[in-house]
């Protein structure tokens, strides 16, 4: 895997485009110099988590035919203070999920991403980042 990043004005702002041609704007903050043209790379890696967790817990619900109508994630989470780097320190990740699904295999779909194939989820475990999650079935 290939990713090039190449700076895109005079402050932070930088583009980074993978082997598909697949861009990402990201920026620092106002107020550490940046002007807020993208998201934050720290940021960046809480979306990698919820995307790759959403893919597997839908794949899962599919092969278990389960009809999901709608699927979303919110991500809760805080870094360490006074630190630097300041790494993830927690982050709490609710699965809504919408449809004709048993909540037992929304359960154990959800706790197979989160402990066994999410790849971003193991990355910021590894690092001692306290992952929790909880499901919102039909809410």
């Amino acid at each position: 895997m290939k990713i090039a990043l190449k700076r895109i004005d005079d402050g932070f702002n930088m583009e980074a485009v993978d082997e598909q041609g697949h861009k990402v704007l990201m920026d620092s903050s106002v107020e550490n110099g940046g002007k807020n043209n993208g998201v934050r790379p720290m940021q960046m890696l809480l979306m990698g988590l919820g995307g790759c967790s959403a893919i597997d817990v839908v794949m899962i619900l599919k092969k278990q035919r389960q009809e999901v109508t709608d699927f979303r994630i919110e991500i809760d989470a805080e870094r360490e203070k006074g630190k630097e780097p300041s790494l993830w320190e927690k982050a709490h990740i609710i699965f809504h999920i919408s449809g004709n699904v048993d909540a037992d295999k929304a359960a154990r779909a959800v706790e197979l991403s989160m402990t066994k194939y999410c790849s971003v989820a193991e990355t910021l475990r590894q690092g001692k980042t306290r992952l929790t999650w909880e499901i919102k079935l039909n809410a």
